[in-house]
Formats: C-alpha cells, structure tokens, sequence
C-alpha cells in the first residue's frame, strides 16, 4: 500500500484532538476524517467512525492489520509534525 498524499487540518483548541488527517491511497482512494488525538503518554490516530443506537464507536473505514495501521499512523504522525512546523 502506498499512501500518496497526506492533508492535515490543525485543530484550534485545547481539546485533546490537534488536527484532522484526510489520507489519499495509491491515488485511487481517499480517507477523510482521520484524527489526531493527544493520549497520555504520545499522539495516536483514530480512524472516522459513527455512534450505534448502543452508544457504541464503530470505524467506518480502517486498515485490515497491524503492520498497515502502524504505517498509516507514522505516515500521518510525520505529516502531523510537519505541519506544525510551517
């Protein structure tokens, strides 16, 4: 998998959530709504998801395995951060 393009939008708050990642796939296809979340201990991304009828969190869109979401993640981390820096 190649992500070929990383758009991030910097959140103004003092909310745990710093930006909102959209995330281009071999330019075939797009993940909006991706964030980026301040946890305890570091940054993490969670993927775009909807609320059940149980009050359940539900991804609507995510990657298969752990290998994919660790890529994914470093790539928006370091997108993250270069934004930051400009």
């Amino acid at each position: 998998m190649k992500i070929s393009d990383v758009r991030i939008r910097l959140v103004d708050s003092d909310s745990k959530l710093k930006a909102i990642a959209s995330v281009t796939i071999e330019d075939y296809f797009v993940v909006h709504d991706i964030k980026i979340i301040e946890g305890k201990d570091n940054l993490f991304i969670a993927m775009p998801s909807r609320k059940t009828k149980e009050g359940e969190y539900k991804d609507i869109a995510h990657p298969i395995n752990t290998e994919t979401r660790n890529a994914m993640s470093e790539t928006i981390l370091e997108a993250y951060h270069k934004a930051l820096s400009e």
